[in-house]
């Protein structure tokens, strides 16, 4: 299994996982770290197979989310992993993360070569912890967007205000 950690600099990770603790306020910092770990597992599967939709749970979620925010370094991520990895958010108003949707993404972190913590992959809706986001994100095969809302917000019913699918 290889360390996943290795995809950031120390200082970066920090970083990230600083910004999924100030948006989940009583998130303590190893759980934290646990969550970017799990984040960076799903950019990794993402990107490795990506004509498969897959999605994280609601506290890899966060993680992502997290990543995403901190631009410049999800920018050489993604190009350390050889492909950019979108963030395509659902239509506003649908805000489910059970787990027959990221069960398939689990089983793809583990044939990418990392053991999934499988405490942060819930298979009931309830979360391990709360999570500021509400909504699931997918990355679209192919780098197209499958609906009419691509580049507009989430809309109110996300906690975290998840933008649209550009990535730019």
């Amino acid at each position: 299994m290889h360390d996943v950690r290795g995809l950031l600099a120390p200082d970066a990770f920090r970083g990230v996982v600083a910004t999924v603790m100030d948006n989940n306020p009583g998130m303590d910092e190893p759980m934290a770290g646990r969550v970017v770990d799990e984040a960076l597992k799903f950019v990794v599967a993402a990107a490795k197979f990506p004509a498969t939709s897959i999605r994280p749970s609601r506290l890899v979620d966060e993680g992502w989310h997290a990543l995403i925010l901190h631009t410049a370094r999800y920018a050489e991520l993604c190009a350390r992993l050889g492909r950019f990895v979108h963030h395509y958010p659902d239509e506003p108003g649908v805000c489910e993360h059970g787990a027959e949707g990221h069960l398939p993404t689990v089983a793809l972190i583990e044939e990418a070569g990392f053991s999934a913590d499988k405490e942060l992959w819930p298979t009931s809706t309830s979360a391990l912890t709360p999570a500021g986001a509400r909504c699931r994100r997918k990355p679209h095969p192919g780098g197209g967007c499958g609906t009419s809302s691509c580049g507009s917000s989430c809309g109110s019913s996300c906690g975290s205000g998840c933008g649209g699918g550009g990535g730019d």
